[in-house]
């Protein structure tokens, strides 16, 4: 039996309607046919939304973080739904690689990298997508995307995490502007510390940091803060702020570093010692204490975060001679409160040291 022509068409037609509706987890798509062939995928149901009620946080190392996010469906479902959740980590530094952070569907996950071990999500509740760092370490500052997969829908949001530190200056014990972009960054990783980032030394400078030597930053400029315009430092005619002598040659220019230290594991502390020191006995009286030389970091540490405050000199890990004030006094250095430097002695003259111990 023939079919006539025009029946044909419209059975054709028809099909390819049906062909035009696809289903995908749990979603039908409709692909509808733009004027010049190309086509467009409109979602017909609901809607898949992720938000975080926080653009950032701030931790200090060491700690544990949440970084939120949350999914939900509009209109919302009767069903849970099952959802593919992947974090990825996003370098503030200009040139760096995004790195897989963990993904999880249902009930398993993998984490990634340096991250492994150290990463969950919490969900406290339905669509509880937030991501748990414990603990956190230098190389955790950035930014992390949130992605929420559901079939052919895909949202995400962008969460950075900031540190809570102090910014400090550090030279060469072959004096100043000595230090590579590798040197400095070794420099400020031998004393418990990290390069600092631009946004970090802006910070510092507007709580007051003032400084005319210029420092490597993590994104391989040098630059250094002025809060009172003088002629040793760019001229008094030059308005306050962070001078920049922008990027620089990382193996062929030298310069000091800016340095960033988040927190403190344990006590830093003045030794109470019958003596004066010299260096090497300093490092053996911190030892025989039960107790390691206190590093550059974790002294400015102890002095940001807990207060320390000593009108003592004392020998500390790089062989520099400093001391800590909270509370500016007399006879006790300059009218701001800072950790005090007598810079790079002889190590056969006689002062205090500063400790670190672990507490367990």
């Amino acid at each position: 039996m023939r079919v006539a022509r025009p029946l044909l068409l419209l059975l054709l037609h028809a099909l390819l309607e049906t062909l035009a509706l696809r289903f995908s987890n749990g979603f039908y798509y409709h692909t509808i046919e733009k004027s010049d062939g190309t086509g467009e995928i409109h979602f017909n149901g609901v809607r898949l939304h992720v938000e975080s009620p926080q653009s950032s946080v701030s931790a200090v190392q060491g700690s544990n973080v949440t970084l939120p996010c949350h999914y939900r469906y509009e209109p919302e479902l009767s069903v849970p739904r099952r959802t593919r959740v992947k974090w990825l980590w996003l370098p503030t530094a200009r040139g760096g690689r995004e790195k897989n952070v963990m993904v999880a569907l249902g009930s398993r996950h993998r984490s990634y990298g340096n991250f492994h071990g150290r990463v969950r999500l919490r969900r406290s509740a339905p669509g509880d997508a937030s991501l748990v760092i414990n603990p956190l370490s230098l190389d955790d500052i950035g930014r992390y995307r949130c992605e929420i997969i559901d079939g052919l829908e895909d949202e995400s949001v962008i969460v950075e995490l900031e540190f809570k530190g102090v910014v400090f200056p550090y030279y060469s014990p072959r004096g100043r502007y000595e230090l590579t972009f590798q040197e400095a960054k070794e420099a400020c990783e031998q004393q418990g510390a990290c390069l600092a980032t631009f946004e970090q030394l802006f910070a510092a400078y507007e709580e007051g940091l003032d400084w005319c030597n210029a420092g490597w930053l993590a994104d391989g400029t040098a630059q250094y803060p002025v809060s009172v315009p003088r002629e040793a430092c760019g001229g008094v005619e030059v308005a306050p702020g962070v001078r920049s002598y922008g990027l620089r040659h990382k193996t062929f220019d030298r310069f000091d570093a800016f340095c960033f230290t988040s927190s403190i594991k344990g006590e830093v502390y003045f030794l109470q010692h019958p003596l004066k020191l010299n260096f090497t006995e300093a490092v053996e009286a911190c030892v025989h204490d039960g107790a390691q030389i206190a590093k550059v970091g974790e002294l400015y540490a102890a002095w940001r975060f807990v207060g320390l405050d000593q009108c003592d000199a004392g020998w500390v890990a790089d062989g520099s001679v400093r001391y800590p004030i909270s509370r500016p006094r007399p006879n006790c250095g300059t009218p701001e409160p800072g950790v005090r430097s007598f810079g790079f002695l002889p190590h056969h003259l006689k002062y205090g040291v500063y400790c670190h111990k672990v507490r367990w």
